[in-house]
């Protein structure tokens, strides 16, 4: 039997959250479009997720306005982060740092590391830099391999070899992403 997708009888904000992004697999997809993944190819292939799914998941977030669908060159189109969507960062980032706690990567620490562009401190969860004490707007995040991380091997995905490298959220993982990006910020 299928799970209805609401939880009729629940009034309150957590019920109608997860209405939206309780869904297995959607916490990932919004991940990696903080990371910069914006093409439906680059999250299947990064996540192995099954491509109904990743429909599916996909049109829910665009229908709630955390994701938008922005046309590209010829019949290709990107996924970016809205306003709203990026207003899940707090979440995100406090579901990562309680899973970097209770189930850290093979090599004993974080997966990943959230520094400030600005001077490459380490970002703690309050998401205040540790060199200057400021609250870093998502924006000006670094995300840098951390001890968790295994290197990827040969046969790993392009989304999974690009976030090898530090990298600045929301801006295009991918080269494919850049210049397409660019040509649409500039109409």
């Amino acid at each position: 039997m299928t799970l209805p997708r609401d939880y009729s009888g629940q009034t309150c904000a957590l019920a109608r959250s997860m209405e939206i992004v309780g869904e297995r697999w959607t916490l990932l997809i919004v991940r990696d479009a903080f990371y910069g993944v914006r093409r439906f190819g680059e999250f299947a292939g990064h996540l192995s997720v099954p491509r109904a799914v990743l429909t599916d998941r996909l049109a829910t977030l665009t229908a709630a306005g955390v994701l938008d669908r922005r046309p590209d060159t010829g019949r290709r189109e990107f996924y970016a982060l809205t306003g709203k969507g990026v207003a899940l960062w707090p979440a995100v980032r406090a579901l990562t740092s309680w899973g970097d706690l209770f189930y850290p990567g093979p090599g004993g620490g974080p997966r990943r590391v959230f520094r400030h562009v600005g001077d490459e401190a380490p970002v703690g969860e309050d998401g205040r830099c540790s060199g200057c004490g400021e609250a870093v707007p998502v924006a000006d995040l670094l995300v840098t391999p951390g001890p968790g991380l295994a290197a990827p091997g040969p046969d790993a995905d392009p989304v999974s070899r690009a976030l090898a490298r530090p990298h600045r959220l929301l801006t295009p993982l991918l080269p494919s992403t850049v210049s397409t990006t660019r040509k649409a910020e500039q109409r």
